[in-house]
C-alpha cells in the first residue's frame, strides 16, 4: 500500500475532539486518584474494576487517537524531521513524568507509562503504516502476546521469567506479572490498539474521509481545542490539582 499524495496540514476537528474528550475523562479520573492518595475519599484504584476498567478505556482512546493521528500524518505526507521534533517532545515530556513520580512515588515510580509507550509505538507506527489492511490481523496479534507470554512464563518458560519481569524488559509487556507502579503502558498488548486506530484512519480517509474532515459543532469546539493542545494540558493537569490538594491539606490542617 503507497502513501498518498501530499495534502493541505489541516487539523482534523473531530479526531482533536475524541482526544479533548479522553483528556476530560483522564483528569476526572485523575482527580479521583489524588483524592484517594491524600486520603479525602479512599478507594482501590489497582484492584476494583470500576477504576481498572476506566483506566483500560482512557488509554484505549489514547492510543487509538494516536494510531488515527499517525494515519493522518501519513496521508498527509508527513516527512521525518516533523515526526522527530515531535517525538523529541514526547520522549522529554516521559522522562518528566519518570522523574516527577520517583519524587512522590519513589518505590512504584513509572518507569514505562503512557508518554513511554506512546514514543515507542509511535515510532513502530509510522514503520508499519505501509502495512494497510494488515494491521488489522497485527493488532490483533499484539493483543494476544501477552496472554501467551503469561501462559509460558508460569508454565512452559517459567526460568525465563525473571528477565522479562524486569525493568530491563518489562517495557515489552510480555511478563508473568505485572510490575509494581503507578502507570504501566508496556509495548504489547497497546502497540495493537494503535495500529487499529492507524488501520481504522487509513481506511477512513481512503473510503469516508469527510467523516474525519468535517468540523465539529459550537457544543464540542472546546474538546477540539484541548486535543490541540494534549501534551501540554497532560503534563500540567495532575501538578495543578496535586498543588491545589496539597493547599486544602494545608489549609485544614491536615
Amino acid at each position: 500500500m503507497k502513501a498518498l499524495a501530499p495534502v493541505h496540514m489541516a487539523r482534523f476537528d473531530r479526531v482533536d475532539a475524541l482526544r479533548g474528550f479522553a483528556m476530560v475523562w483522564m483528569t476526572a479520573f485523575h482527580f479521583c486518584f489524588d483524592l484517594s492518595h491524600f486520603g479525602y475519599w479512599l478507594q482501590d484504584f489497582r484492584h476494583d474494576a470500576f477504576w481498572t476498567l476506566q483506566r483500560t478505556a482512557i488509554v484505549s482512546m489514547f492510543l487509538f487517537c494516536a494510531g488515527l493521528g499517525q494515519a493522518i500524518a501519513w496521508h498527509q505526507g508527513q516527512g521525518w524531521a516533523r515526526f522527530g521534533k515531535r517525538w523529541v517532545q514526547i520522549a522529554g515530556c516521559a522522562l518528566l513524568v519518570s522523574a516527577g513520580s520517583w519524587l512522590m512515588f519513589p518505590r512504584s515510580y513509572i518507569h514505562f507509562g503512557v508518554l513511554h509507550g506512546v514514543a515507542v509505538m509511535l515510532v513502530l507506527a509510522r514503520l508499519t503504516a505501509p502495512w494497510g489492511r494488515w494491521l488489522w490481523p497485527a493488532g490483533a496479534v499484539a493483543l494476544a502476546l501477552p496472554h501467551l507470554a503469561h501462559w509460558a512464563l508460569n508454565e512452559p518458560l517459567a526460568t525465563w521469567a525473571p528477565w522479562f519481569n524486569g525493568k530491563g524488559l518489562n517495557w515489552l509487556g510480555l511478563v508473568a506479572r505485572k510490575p509494581f507502579t503507578e502507570d504501566y503502558v508496556p509495548v504489547f498488548p497497546w502497540l495493537g490498539v494503535m495500529w487499529w486506530g492507524l488501520a481504522s484512519g487509513q481506511w477512513l480517509l481512503q473510503r469516508y474521509a469527510p467523516l474525519l474532515q468535517q468540523p465539529v459543532g459550537a457544543a464540542l469546539r472546546p474538546l477540539a481545542v484541548l486535543g490541540r493542545w494534549s501534551l501540554s494540558y497532560y503534563m500540567l493537569h495532575q501538578p495543578v490539582m496535586i498543588g491545589g490538594l496539597m493547599a486544602v491539606g494545608w489549609m485544614l490542617g491536615r
